[in-house]
Protein backbone atom coordinates (compact mmCIF):
# COMPACT_ATOMS: atom_id res chain seq x y z
CA UNK A 1 0.00 0.00 0.00
CA UNK A 2 1.39 3.28 -1.12
CA UNK A 3 1.77 6.23 1.32
CA UNK A 4 -1.15 8.44 -0.42
CA UNK A 5 -3.84 5.39 -0.39
CA UNK A 6 -2.48 4.75 3.05
CA UNK A 7 -3.25 8.57 4.27
CA UNK A 8 -6.39 8.32 1.89
CA UNK A 9 -7.51 4.99 4.12
CA UNK A 10 -6.85 6.48 7.27
CA UNK A 11 -8.93 10.13 6.09
CA UNK A 12 -11.77 7.88 5.69
CA UNK A 13 -11.63 5.91 9.12
CA UNK A 14 -11.28 9.54 10.75
CA UNK A 15 -14.48 10.94 8.67
CA UNK A 16 -16.70 7.60 9.61
CA UNK A 17 -16.77 7.91 13.35
CA UNK A 18 -15.45 4.86 14.31
CA UNK A 19 -14.10 4.19 17.25
CA UNK A 20 -11.55 1.33 17.14
CA UNK A 21 -10.13 0.22 13.63
CA UNK A 22 -7.93 -2.67 13.12
CA UNK A 23 -6.68 -3.61 9.81
CA UNK A 24 -3.76 -6.20 8.95
CA UNK A 25 -2.81 -7.11 5.88
CA UNK A 26 1.08 -9.28 4.37
CA UNK A 27 2.41 -6.16 4.12
CA UNK A 28 1.35 -4.10 7.16
CA UNK A 29 -0.57 -3.96 10.49
CA UNK A 30 -2.65 -0.85 11.42
CA UNK A 31 -4.84 0.15 14.30
CA UNK A 32 -6.73 3.40 14.79
CA UNK A 33 -8.58 3.72 18.28
CA UNK A 34 -10.07 7.36 18.70
CA UNK A 35 -11.28 8.38 22.36
CA UNK A 36 -14.87 10.34 22.04
CA UNK A 37 -13.49 13.15 23.37
CA UNK A 38 -10.57 14.08 20.77
CA UNK A 39 -10.24 14.51 17.46
CA UNK A 40 -7.71 11.78 16.40
CA UNK A 41 -5.31 9.33 18.48
CA UNK A 42 -3.95 7.09 16.00
CA UNK A 43 -0.91 4.22 15.99
CA UNK A 44 0.99 2.38 13.09
CA UNK A 45 3.07 -0.37 13.40
CA UNK A 46 5.45 -2.49 10.42
CA UNK A 47 7.17 -0.78 7.31
CA UNK A 48 4.81 2.15 7.14
CA UNK A 49 4.85 2.86 10.08
CA UNK A 50 6.07 6.54 9.20
CA UNK A 51 3.17 7.40 6.98
CA UNK A 52 0.57 7.92 9.59
CA UNK A 53 2.67 10.39 11.12
CA UNK A 54 1.02 13.54 9.58
CA UNK A 55 -2.08 12.15 11.40
CA UNK A 56 -1.06 11.79 14.73
CA UNK A 57 0.72 15.01 15.00
CA UNK A 58 -2.10 16.94 14.10
CA UNK A 59 -3.59 16.35 17.47
CA UNK A 60 -1.96 17.58 19.65
CA UNK A 61 -1.61 20.77 17.93
CA UNK A 62 -4.63 22.44 19.81
CA UNK A 63 -3.42 21.55 23.26
CA UNK A 64 -0.23 23.35 22.03
CA UNK A 65 -1.81 26.74 21.34
CA UNK A 66 -3.08 27.82 24.52
CA UNK A 67 0.19 26.88 26.28
CA UNK A 68 2.16 29.25 23.68
CA UNK A 69 -0.37 31.89 24.37
CA UNK A 70 0.08 32.33 28.33
CA UNK A 71 3.89 32.56 28.72
CA UNK A 72 3.61 35.69 26.10
CA UNK A 73 1.36 37.65 28.69
CA UNK A 74 4.34 37.41 31.28
CA UNK A 75 6.96 39.30 29.20
CA UNK A 76 7.29 42.68 30.52
CA UNK A 77 7.96 45.76 28.60
CA UNK A 78 11.61 45.38 29.57
CA UNK A 79 12.05 41.25 28.97
CA UNK A 80 11.39 40.36 25.05
CA UNK A 81 10.55 37.04 23.91
CA UNK A 82 13.01 35.24 22.02
CA UNK A 83 10.85 33.44 19.61
CA UNK A 84 10.87 29.36 17.97
CA UNK A 85 11.29 29.90 14.29
CA UNK A 86 9.58 26.96 13.37
CA UNK A 87 7.67 23.79 14.67
CA UNK A 88 9.71 20.70 16.56
CA UNK A 89 11.13 19.54 19.23
CA UNK A 90 13.23 21.85 21.60
CA UNK A 91 16.31 20.98 23.05
CA UNK A 92 18.39 23.49 25.43
CA UNK A 93 21.81 21.19 24.00
CA UNK A 94 23.65 19.51 21.26
CA UNK A 95 22.96 16.61 23.29
CA UNK A 96 22.05 14.50 26.08
CA UNK A 97 25.38 14.17 28.02
CA UNK A 98 26.47 18.41 26.25
CA UNK A 99 25.40 21.23 28.29
CA UNK A 100 23.13 23.63 27.32
CA UNK A 101 23.98 26.16 24.99
CA UNK A 102 22.73 29.20 27.11
CA UNK A 103 21.56 29.37 30.97
CA UNK A 104 19.36 31.97 32.94
CA UNK A 105 21.69 34.57 33.65
CA UNK A 106 24.27 34.04 30.18
CA UNK A 107 24.54 37.31 28.23
CA UNK A 108 24.24 36.41 24.67
CA UNK A 109 25.37 38.07 21.58
CA UNK A 110 22.92 38.26 18.21
CA UNK A 111 24.09 35.16 15.94
CA UNK A 112 24.57 33.20 18.79
CA UNK A 113 23.31 29.40 19.01
CA UNK A 114 21.07 29.55 21.62
CA UNK A 115 19.14 26.25 21.29
CA UNK A 116 18.35 23.53 18.49
CA UNK A 117 15.02 22.50 16.94
CA UNK A 118 14.71 19.46 15.51
CA UNK A 119 12.10 19.38 12.30
CA UNK A 120 11.50 16.37 10.47
CA UNK A 121 15.21 14.52 12.05
CA UNK A 122 16.73 17.87 11.09
CA UNK A 123 18.25 19.75 13.83
CA UNK A 124 18.15 23.16 13.58
CA UNK A 125 20.80 25.72 15.42
CA UNK A 126 18.22 28.64 16.45
CA UNK A 127 20.40 32.01 16.74
CA UNK A 128 19.46 35.02 18.99
CA UNK A 129 18.13 37.99 17.64
CA UNK A 130 19.18 39.93 19.61
CA UNK A 131 21.79 40.65 22.57
CA UNK A 132 20.92 40.53 25.83
CA UNK A 133 20.67 38.42 29.68
CA UNK A 134 18.44 35.79 29.49
CA UNK A 135 15.95 35.87 32.28
CA UNK A 136 13.94 33.27 32.05
CA UNK A 137 13.55 29.62 29.72
CA UNK A 138 9.73 29.47 28.71
CA UNK A 139 10.31 26.20 27.17
CA UNK A 140 11.18 22.69 28.93
CA UNK A 141 13.90 20.37 27.12
CA UNK A 142 12.90 18.01 24.45
CA UNK A 143 9.27 19.35 23.90
CA UNK A 144 7.34 19.85 21.21
CA UNK A 145 7.12 24.14 20.12
CA UNK A 146 5.02 25.57 18.11
CA UNK A 147 5.95 28.32 15.40
CA UNK A 148 6.51 31.93 17.11
CA UNK A 149 6.06 30.29 21.01
CA UNK A 150 8.67 32.06 22.88
CA UNK A 151 11.48 29.98 24.34
CA UNK A 152 13.54 32.64 26.34
CA UNK A 153 12.62 35.67 27.99
CA UNK A 154 15.68 37.96 27.37
CA UNK A 155 16.31 41.88 28.67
Amino acid sequence: MKAKELQELLDFIAKSGLNKVNIETEEFKISVQRDPTTKHVMSAAAPVAHAPAPAAAAAPAPVAAPAAAAPAAEASASHRPLKAPMIGTFYRSSGPDSPAFVQVGDMVEKGQVICIIEAMKLFNEIEAEESGRIVKAMVENATPVEYDQPLFLIE
